[in-house]
C-alpha cells in the first residue's frame, strides 16, 4: 500500500499517453514519415519543458527531497550514441512503440505488443551481456 502513490501516477501517466494518441501505431508511422506535425509537437513540448526545468534547476540551485545537492554532469560527444539512436529508432519505427508507451498499449488491449515488450527485454538482457566488450 506505500507504493500506491507510484501506482496513480502511472495509470494517470497511461491514460496521458492514450488521450494525447501517442500510442497511436498510425500516429508513429505519420512522424516516421515525415506526414503530420502532431508526435514532433509532442516530443518537442516535452524537450521544451526539460530545458526550462534544467535552467531552473540550475539557476535556484534546487535540491532533491531529502536535501541533497542535484548534480547534472557534463556529457562528451559519443559515436555509441549516435548508433543506438538509430537503432532504438529503427525499432520504433518497425513496431510503432517505444519504451514508454508499451505499458499503455498493452493495456489498451494490443497484446501482440507483447511481443515488443519481450524483445526489448530481451535487447536490455543483450545489453547487459556485451556491455563490458563494447567501447564506452
Amino acid at each position: 500500500m506505500k507504493n500506491i502513490k507510484f501506482l496513480i501516477l502511472g495509470i494517470l501517466f497511461g491514460i496521458i499517453l492514450v488521450k494525447s494518441q501517442v500510442i497511436s501505431w498510425f500516429r508513429i508511422q505519420e512522424m516516421f514519415r515525415l506526414q503530420a506535425f502532431h508526435m514532433y509537437g509532442i516530443i518537442g513540448s516535452a524537450i521544451i519543458v526539460g530545458m526550462i526545468s534544467i535552467f531552473i534547476i540550475k539557476k535556484l540551485q534546487l535540491k532533491t527531497i531529502h536535501h541533497e545537492s542535484i548534480v547534472i554532469p557534463k556529457k562528451k560527444f559519443h559515436w555509441g550514441n549516435v548508433y543506438g539512436g538509430l537503432i532504438f529508432g529503427l525499432g520504433w519505427a518497425i513496431t510503432g512503440a517505444c519504451p514508454g508507451p508499451l505499458f499503455a498499449q498493452i493495456g489498451s488491449g494490443f497484446m501482440v505488443i507483447s511481443i515488443t515488450l519481450l524483445s526489448a527485454i530481451a535487447g536490455t538482457w543483450f545489453y547487459g551481456l556485451i556491455q563490458k566488450k563494447l567501447p564506452h
